[in-house]
């Protein structure tokens, strides 16, 4: 990463499911950039969602870098991904973004004997999950707590035009790399 001390802006591109390894890699680029005074982080972010502690870890490590981080949904951003996107100061949308609203679930053990203990676990582990997620939607866009809910339950993909209308982002447009702007692409493994 060839990046100048306290340069201006810089691109993140990120399309990748959220996981142990995307987490860290992401957090490290982050953490250089942030070590090196950039002073505005742009995130092009498209995820199909995953694991729900690593993308608490992502939202919260995001939200507390020292630079100016907007973030611009450039495809979907679905799952624990609409938390991730909350962390930005500035948030874009194509026009052509999704978002993808879902409560969380968890994959039962392949023959394993199922108890009551095991469910009350889970489903105490879930709703506690839902909870957090559910407060930093509510906590940085127009959506209730009522609706939040009902989009939990119900699974709902919604476009770039109900997320302006609810403050998820501030604006709809397409996206506009500044010509000779540093850009980090994130390229995993499939």
């Amino acid at each position: 990463m060839d990046i100048q001390q306290n340069a201006p802006l810089v691109y993140v591109s990120f399309s990748a499911e959220i996981s142990p390894a995307t987490t860290e890699s992401l957090i490290n680029v982050m953490s250089r950039l942030a070590n090196l005074e950039v002073r505005e982080v742009y995130l092009l972010l498209s995820t199909p969602g995953g694991s729900v502690m690593n993308g608490m870890n992502l939202y919260n490590v995001l939200e507390g870098m020292p630079f100016e981080l907007s973030i611009h949904n450039v495809g979907n951003v679905d799952s624990i991904g609409n938390a991730i996107f909350l962390a930005g100061q500035k948030r874009y949308a194509t026009p052509n973004a999704t978002f993808i609203f879902h409560g969380v679930g968890f994959n039962s053990p392949e023959n394993q004997r199922l108890e009551e203990k095991y469910f009350r676990e889970k489903l105490g582990g879930l709703l506690s999950d839902q909870k957090r997620i559910g407060d930093i939607i509510t906590g940085h866009t127009d959506i209730t707590k009522q609706e939040i809910e009902e989009l939990f339950r119900e699974t709902q993909t919604k476009d770039a035009t109900f997320a302006l209308d609810k403050g998820l982002i501030h604006e709809i447009r397409s996206v506009e790399i500044v010509p000779g702007t540093p850009i980090v692409p994130l390229v995993f493994k499939r």
